[in-house]
């Protein structure tokens, strides 16, 4: 993991410095805030199909990368590759119910029972991707409890889950209903962010 990692700290300031905050936590939400919510979710509970395109950072408390990333999720199953800038290589993890694999690490292609477990495993790393499959689209993933907080737009800004904290800087107000464009998760020593280049909804 710290030779991936090394390999995209180059691109790392740049990418937080285009995922620079614009929209701050304003209030913990009004009838009507909540209600607008309630209806986005019920409108996208069934969206288990894209193709997310953008810009993947990663930080802990030592180190730190960022490359490009293509997630393609097929109802339970998914497809994600993240691109190194500089080598050009790629490192893919896909998997589903049945289990998981991660290509392109030093060993050959390692095996897991889920994504997460895989993930900490192999590159000790605690990225909640369960979990993000609801938050990337803006939602309170099921089964825990949530808080939420709302900008100026109406829109969530902050979500407080299973020890994470997502924020969401910017959104696509263009589609109905609105998606985030940038996605930050955080439970120290833990970062991840997202920039969303392009939304394909299926």
């Amino acid at each position: 993991m710290k030779s991936l990692l090394r390999a995209f700290a180059a691109l790392a300031p740049l990418l937080l410095a285009a995922c620079a905050p614009q929209q701050l936590v304003r209030n913990q939400g009004d009838t009507a805030a909540l209600a607008q919510q309630t209806a986005r979710e019920q409108q996208l509970a069934n969206t288990t199909h894209w193709v997310l395109q953008g810009k993947l950072g990663v930080y802990n408390a030592q180190d730190g990368g960022s490359g490009s990333f293509t997630w393609i999720q097929d109802g339970d199953r998914y497809d994600f590759t993240f691109r190194a800038p500089i080598t050009g290589k790629s490192y893919r993890l896909t998997g589903g119910p049945d289990g998981a694999e991660l290509a392109g690490v030093e060993g050959g292609p390692q095996h897991g029972a889920d994504a997460e477990t895989l993930m900490q495993r192999v590159l000790h790393w605690d990225v909640p991707l369960s979990e993000l499959r609801a938050w990337v689209l803006g939602l309170r993933a099921q089964g825990q409890q949530a808080q939420l907080s709302f900008g100026d737009n109406g829109l969530p800004s902050q979500l407080l889950q299973d020890d994470w904290a997502v924020t969401y800087p910017a959104w696509d107000t263009t589609r109905q209903p609105p998606l985030p464009v940038k996605v930050f998760a955080d439970k120290p020593p833990y970062k991840v962010r997202l920039a969303i280049q392009s939304w394909d909804l299926h």
